[in-house]
């Protein structure tokens, strides 16, 4: 029997038909929707008469447009959004599917709602019109974002047409030094192999680093992996993912449950199987990384200085060298360190880094301090759960008690769809997955690091390094 890798099992499993070398038509085991990628999905469905033939297998959430200021009753008062808004409830009242609503008490970002409510399994094929659907690899599942043509074909067949992809490993060894998390290690590795250093592959991490991360890092590892070009990212089920599944999943019977398992125990790459690229990382090698540029692979660690060499270069066009063009956008000068740049703004949040434990880490580091003078700080959780979860701790009284503003759920200063949007020449730390140009606000910079590492700016105003902070007890302690 020919080894496979997990990637290669996945598509078998959920393979309808070969169309051709490179493309099958792919059954999808859970379609997810937002308010701005659907509509016209929607209306192509419609004007055809046509069913959604399994609107169970599909979820919608209202995420990205929607305002998250700490009020009980949000009103979406930008006439466009509300206007996407309420053709989404039109439309999945009109089929059947479920929806997280603007009002709904679990509503918030798709890639957090989704596997916090069970939805997420190993071996699943779950996609959505989002390019960070690669989140749920985190469980052993394939995700990938799609466009906005194929949601109709998805809504009305529960398929795809699937381009095939490469399969390539990133193999991680040792142990994530103290004060180091998996966006420094997803930063570093992206920084490494480049913003398309994984164009038309499907990564799988793994190695002892890898095993050692807690479920939501691992989530945000695979989030960050599109940044790389990644079409898909993947980390094969272990007793740990298992575990977070299985409590979370409570539909599973006795009987569904023991076949789950049985089938979850093959879900890995076999010994002997071929990967097209393999990637060799030394956890301890890692620091806490920060972007300087507008590419999430125009990172440095905070012990290091901008570079002046240009691996993306078009001097021979005489067109402007992307570092040349970075540095102008966000003001910073090649050979300098990114230590004591002054910010505005801290934004922690987005389907990256706004999980419980991202604010219980923040949490750790800003309790008994306050934000900086100048600073306007924001935590929005990722969903209604987490919020709910983060107050009945304690936790969210530690931030709000620090300075920062406690928010409702939703994409918010990810990207600038809603009303959260940076001024012009604003310089934030972010804890979000994207640097380019304008993406929190039309000249606005961002720097993407860590949550810990936005805490610690948000208290001293300026770009630090949060290991050389003099950390309060732990919160749990």
């Amino acid at each position: 029997m020919t080894a496979k890798t997990l990637y290669q099992k996945l598509l078998d499993s959920h393979t309808v038909a070969t169309l051709d070398e490179q493309n099958v038509l792919l059954y999808t085991d859970l379609h997810l929707m937002n308010e701005y990628t659907s509509p016209q999905a929607f209306s192509g469905l419609n004007d055809k008469g046509l069913p959604v033939p399994l609107p169970g297998q599909n979820v919608a959430v209202v995420s990205h447009i929607i305002p998250t200021h700490s009020v009980k009753n949000r009103i979406i008062a930008d006439p466009a959004s509300a206007l996407q808004a309420s053709n989404l409830k039109r439309n999945c009242d009109m089929h059947g599917i479920p929806l997280f609503d603007t009002n709904d008490p679990l509503q918030g970002i798709e890639h957090v709602v989704s596997p916090e409510h069970g939805m997420i399994r190993p071996g699943m094929v779950v996609i959505c019109g989002d390019s960070h659907t690669t989140t749920y690899g985190a469980l052993g599942a394939l995700g990938f974002g799609i466009g906005t043509s194929e949601v109709e074909h998805v809504l009305a067949t529960q398929t795809l047409v699937y381009r095939l992809a490469g399969n390539m490993r990133i193999e991680v060894q040792g142990k994530l030094p103290i004060g180091c998390t998996a966006k420094d290690l997803i930063l570093m590795i992206i920084r490494h192999i480049g913003a398309q250093g994984a164009r038309g592959y499907v990564i799988e991490f793994c190695g002892t680093a890898i095993n050692a991360l807690s479920i939501e890092a691992r989530f945000t590892l695979c989030n960050m992996a599109v940044e790389a070009g990644a079409r898909g990212a993947l980390i094969a089920p272990d007793e740990r993912a298992i575990d977070y599944v299985l409590e979370r999943a409570t539909d599973i019977s006795i009987d569904m449950r023991e076949q789950a398992l049985a089938h979850w125990a093959t879900l890995f790459s076999d010994d002997n199987a071929v990967f097209d690229i393999t990637h060799h990382f030394d956890a301890s090698e890692v620091a806490p990384y920060v972007t300087w540029g507008i590419s999430p692979d125009q990172a440095i660690s905070i012990e290091e200085l901008i570079p002046e060499d240009d691996r993306h270069g078009h001097s021979e066009t005489g067109a402007r060298s992307y570092t040349a063009q970075a540095l102008d956008y966000t003001g910073l000068a090649s050979g300098t360190s990114l230590l004591g740049t002054p910010i505005q703004h801290v934004f922690i949040g987005s389907c990256t880094n706004a999980r419980i434990e991202d604010l219980r880490e923040v949490a750790q580091i800003v309790r008994q301090r306050h934000v900086a003078d100048g600073v306007r700080a924001m935590v929005v959780p990722g969903s209604g759960a987490v919020r709910q979860q983060a107050e009945a701790e304690g936790v969210a009284q530690i931030l709000i008690d620090a300075g920062f503003e406690w928010r409702q759920p939703g994409c918010s200063m990810c990207l600038a769809m809603n009303d959260d949007v940076l001024s012009f020449g604003q310089r934030c730390a972010s804890t979000t997955n994207r640097n380019f140009e304008g993406r929190q606000g039309r000249g606005a910079i961002t720097h993407l690091m860590s949550p810990a590492m936005a805490a610690a700016a948000a208290i001293t105003g300026v770009i630090t390094d949060v290991r050389k902070l003099n950390q309060p007890e732990n919160l749990h302690d």
